[in-house]
């Protein structure tokens, strides 16, 4: 697993999305800046489920923002798409977030408990904000779904950060 640091360039992944269109995770889009990338760990776990719903609900927050918005799992295309109905999300979900795609986000990866649960390895929870030069200027990677950033506080910091200039923390070098 590889650990991304503060201020790296945001490593640029093709994923497929629902849309039916392939996006660049790091490039943002309509007319966005910044990008919010959020990995979720899959259909299977209730706490991404309500993780993603409000997700949608601060959408247009971040977008006035000018932050792009997307997330992203293993999940194959019909549990992502089993996800998009079941919370009736219209946010922009990215699917099929490959093993090697987890490593270079240093995400951590788990196995399935049983095959009720998932059939196949996913990612724990990251949340990644990358900047107008696709560097990363706020990231959280958790090793458990019960970890993960306040996304009002996620937006009051980058709002905070774009009024101010407010420089790319945890820098320094040990």
């Amino acid at each position: 697993m590889s650990t991304l640091a503060a201020g790296s360039q945001f490593p640029k992944l093709e994923v497929p999305t629902l849309g039916g269109d392939t996006v660049t995770l790091g490039l943002p889009a309509g007319g966005h800046d910044w990008q919010l990338v959020v990995v979720y760990r899959g259909l299977h776990c209730p706490i991404c489920k309500n993780y993603l719903s409000k997700l949608q609900e601060m959408e247009p927050t971040f977008n006035d923002l000018g932050v792009d918005v997307i997330a992203v799992s293993g999940d194959g295309r019909d549990k992502a798409q089993a996800m998009a109905t079941e919370k009736e999300l219209n946010l922009r979900i990215g699917y099929d977030l490959s093993l090697d795609q987890m490593a270079q986000l240093g995400l951590y990866i788990s196995d399935p408990r049983s095959p009720q649960e998932t059939d196949q390895p996913f990612p724990e929870p990251g949340l990644f904000v990358v900047n107008a030069e696709g560097a990363i200027q706020i990231l959280d990677i958790s090793n458990a779904p019960f970890a993960r950033p306040d996304l009002e506080m996620i937006a009051n910091g980058i709002k905070f950060v774009r009024a101010n200039d407010y420089p790319i923390r945890g820098m320094h070098a040990a």
